[in-house]
């Protein structure tokens, strides 16, 4: 028993000394972020994009760390960006002549600052597709292309800045 007690301790320490971890392998050593709303710079601009993809960031990173978002300049993290490219382009043709896929690209620019430990911050792109029948107008499919991709651009910042992969 008293062997158990003392691995527990021990446990507790080295764990307690090294910051806070998540399941998902995040390495959280603040308590707050700054997560500014993105904006929109593209050249062809949707209406709904900078709030949708602000919030899917946000609700990534709040969900996975528990940080607590502020709306101040002080806080251990700053998170910011803007939404650089949203073009439509043809992925897949068919007899060289007929488009059978069209494909949307999103890209942003972010801009992350660990208050807490400077080498982690980055400046950095992130660019990401879905492909939809060509057949297909935009206008009906693109809030769901705008929610996948914007799920994966979410996933591609939270990893770059709170688990390093």
């Amino acid at each position: 028993m008293r062997k158990v007690v003392c691995l527990i301790v021990l446990m507790s320490i080295l764990l307690g000394s090294c910051g806070v971890y998540s399941f998902t392998g995040a390495n959280i050593e603040g308590k707050n972020i700054y997560i500014h709303v993105m904006e929109n710079r593209a050249r062809n601009v949707v209406p709904t994009l900078s709030p949708t993809l602000t919030d899917k960031i946000r609700s990534r990173i709040l969900s996975q760390t528990g940080l607590s978002p502020v709306t101040t300049d002080n806080a251990d993290y700053d998170l910011s960006g803007s939404i650089t490219s949203y073009e439509v382009t043809v992925a897949g043709v068919q007899n060289t002549q007929q488009a059978i896929k069209n494909r949307l690209t999103i890209s942003v620019s972010v801009s992350f600052k660990n208050r807490l430990n400077d080498k982690n911050s980055f400046e950095q792109s992130f660019t990401r597709f879905s492909d939809f029948d060509a057949s297909q107008n935009l206008q009906n499919v693109q809030a769901g292309l705008i929610e996948d991709i914007g799920n994966q651009l979410a996933d591609d910042i939270f990893n770059k800045a709170f688990v390093n992969w």
